[in-house]
């Protein structure tokens, strides 16, 4: 890897921190602003260091809140959050637009879905998650798009 893209992934490993103080109320405290750094990551950089720096902003914004889900399931959150951001930044390259709209559906519907399979969260898990997720990971996702964009049209991309 080279120095500067090291550099641009630590620095916004640390913007995903910041982000994570950032909070959208929720009943678990750990949706917040930091999925943004990795969502810009995946498009600006690549696919791969966005999902990193998406899992770590996740990690640390669960942090903040104590693990509330436990720390097992809240890796399992950070893994679908990289998966995402991977995602994003595939379909990113291509559309934007159409990127912003799947990964917010993915992460703001799907993966609070995926825990009401789970016997303790059910239902009741998705339908008081999915309202504050859609809208954070619509601000995210959003902004990211709009910030690598804007980058990519003043650099010629």
């Amino acid at each position: 890897m080279k120095v500067k893209t090291l550099t641009m992934t630590a620095i916004l490993i640390a913007l995903s921190a910041v982000g994570a103080f950032i909070k959208i109320p929720s009943p678990t405290g750990t949706v917040a602003l930091d999925s943004l750094p990795g969502y810009f990551a995946a498009l600006y950089l690549s696919p791969g260091i966005g999902a990193v720096v998406a899992a770590l902003g996740h990690l640390l914004s669960a942090a903040t809140a104590g693990f509330p889900l436990t720390l097992p399931l809240h890796l399992l959150v950070a893994l679908e959050m990289a998966i995402f951001a991977a995602i994003f930044g595939i379909l990113g390259k291509k559309n934007i637009p159409f990127a912003v709209i799947v990964a917010t559906i993915l992460n703001g519907v799907i993966a609070p879905l995926s825990f009401a399979v789970l016997p303790k969260f059910g239902m009741a898990f998705f339908y008081s998650m999915v309202v504050p997720l859609l809208f954070a990971s619509f601000i995210n996702i959003f902004l990211a798009g709009l910030v690598a964009g804007a980058i990519q049209r003043r650099m010629g991309k």
